[in-house]
């Protein structure tokens, strides 16, 4: 049975969160009022009203309780001016306790019910005082949530090294995994500086292109690797897929070259120490040569 659904999202950038549209028809970009789990909360569509197989639905799916109005448009102002004034407070109450830690962001929900503090710390904070302090200035549930460096890029936003806003809040809803492996792959300095964001780890950008490196990469010979050139047999000690060529260090003089692509053939693993397989059987004494040495796994 298939199911109408609807994409919210209540953060720039932030997740995608799919609910039952019930009877209404809301167009992206309006707002709608749903049911979270953390209470009643305003978002916006970015997914208009669309059709998806029951397999891909976690049901039961909550339903949009009503089309925004202009009086939730305020509310969402006035939620967005008290959470100006309760990051001041959290920010003394902080400083008087003494605590090491950082507050990035204050979060109130719609409903009022909720007002969440993020922070950053090195370690573990017992912040339990500093939440009875928060709870008797707002007389309201106080949550303090610890978040990490990427998360905390997040919501302060700023400038890439490109020059653009970064990404993770302006559109990336989800971090990706980003390795050092990545940087290698696309030959970029290993300087931690260079390929870092301004939160300290690997710029999230080394994803996007990693997959198109990786199958490029296929088609040419593994650095290390032996091969046969216009030359004559030399090793690779580099590889540029942007200009498809080969960099080939040769066996004889030293010297390294670069060749087109097409113009370099690969003789296989083999080093220079390796003996040829003919002797290998003779050596070994294998009068049949059909078998091979060794198991073969799968």
């Amino acid at each position: 049975m298939p199911y109408q659904v609807v994409g919210v999202r209540f953060k720039k950038a932030g997740k995608i969160y799919y609910f039952d549209p019930g009877e209404f028809d809301p167009p992206v970009d309006s707002g709608v009022i749903v049911e979270t789990a953390r209470g009643v909360e305003y978002g916006s569509v970015v997914v208009g009203v669309t059709v998806v197989p029951d397999e891909e639905v976690m049901a039961p799916l909550k339903k949009v309780l009503r089309l925004a109005t202009g009086e939730d448009e305020m509310q969402l102002e006035a939620n967005r001016e008290k959470e100006k004034k309760a990051f001041q407070v959290g920010l003394d109450k902080i400083t008087a306790h003494g605590l090491p830690m950082k507050l990035v962001g204050v979060e109130h929900t719609f409903d009022g019910n909720k007002i969440i503090f993020y922070f950053t710390a090195d370690g573990r904070i017992d912040f339990r005082e500093l939440v009875k302090d928060l709870a008797a200035v707002f007389r309201t549930r106080i949550e303090l949530r610890q978040i990490g460096v990427r998360d905390e890029a997040k919501i302060l936003g700023g400038l890439g090294c490109c020059g653009r806003e970064l990404c993770c809040c302006s559109w990336l809803s989800d971090f990706a995994s980003v390795s050092i492996r990545m940087a290698k792959d696309q030959n970029l300095s290993l300087n931690p500086t260079k390929i870092s964001g301004i939160c300290g780890r690997l710029m999230c950008c080394l994803k996007y292109e990693n997959d198109t490196y990786e199958q490029a990469r296929e088609e040419y010979p593994e650095v290390g690797s032996r091969v046969n050139t216009p030359m004559g047999e030399g090793r690779v000690t580099g590889i540029n897929i942007f200009k498809k060529t080969i960099s080939v260090e040769h066996k004889e003089s030293k010297a390294v070259k670069d060749y087109p692509f097409d113009e370099v053939s690969a003789l296989g693993a083999r080093n220079e120490n390796d003996t040829p397989a003919g002797n290998n059987n003779k050596a070994n004494g294998n009068k049949d040569t059909g078998h091979i040495q060794g198991s073969v796994q799968n």
